[in-house]
C-alpha cells in the first residue's frame, strides 16, 4: 500500500496566514479557501469587506486546483485558446486556484477570490510557498 503526505489543520493555518500577510500588505479584502487532494474544504477565511459571492468562489477554485492538480489559470488559458469543451468540465477556469504540492504531490488546491484575479493567483501562490520552503 501506498502512503502519502497530507495536509494538517497546522499546515492549513500556516497557509492561511501566509495569503492573509500577501492580501494586507496590498490591502485587498478577499476570500482564502484550503481544500484537501479530493476537493474537500479544510479552512475557509473571509476577510472583513469580502463580499458572500467570493466565499463559493474561492472554494470552486481551489476545488477545481484541487482535483485537476493544475492551475485554475491553465484551464482559463485553454479556453482563451479555443477550447470551449472545457465548460462542460468539472472546474472553474478562472485564475486564482492553484494547487498545493508536497514532496512532488498534490496534498490540496488554495483557491482565492475578491480581487483581479492575477491578484488572487499572487496570495494563492503565497500560501503554497510555506510548504516548498
Amino acid at each position: 500500500m501506498k502512503s502519502k503526505p497530507c495536509l494538517t489543520l497546522d499546515d492549513c493555518k500556516k497557509m492561511i496566514a501566509a495569503c492573509e500577510a500577501e492580501a494586507r500588505r496590498n490591502q485587498w479584502e478577499v476570500v482564502i479557501a484550503i481544500l484537501d487532494d479530493g476537493g474537500h474544504l479544510l479552512m475557509l477565511e473571509r476577510m472583513d469587506g469580502a463580499t458572500p459571492a467570493n466565499a463559493e468562489i474561492a472554494v470552486r477554485k481551489g476545488r477545481s486546483a484541487a482535483i485537476s492538480r493544475r492551475s485554475t489559470k491553465a484551464w482559463e488559458d485553454r479556453i482563451r485558446d479555443g477550447r470551449m469543451a472545457i465548460l462542460k468540465m468539472p472546474v472553474l477556469p478562472v485564475q486564482g486556484g492553484i494547487p498545493v504540492i508536497y514532496q512532488g504531490v498534490c496534498v490540496g488546491g488554495i483557491g482565492v477570490s475578491g480581487v483581479a484575479s492575477h491578484e488572487d493567483e499572487q496570495i494563492a501562490q503565497a500560501g503554497a510557498d510555506v510548504l516548498a520552503g
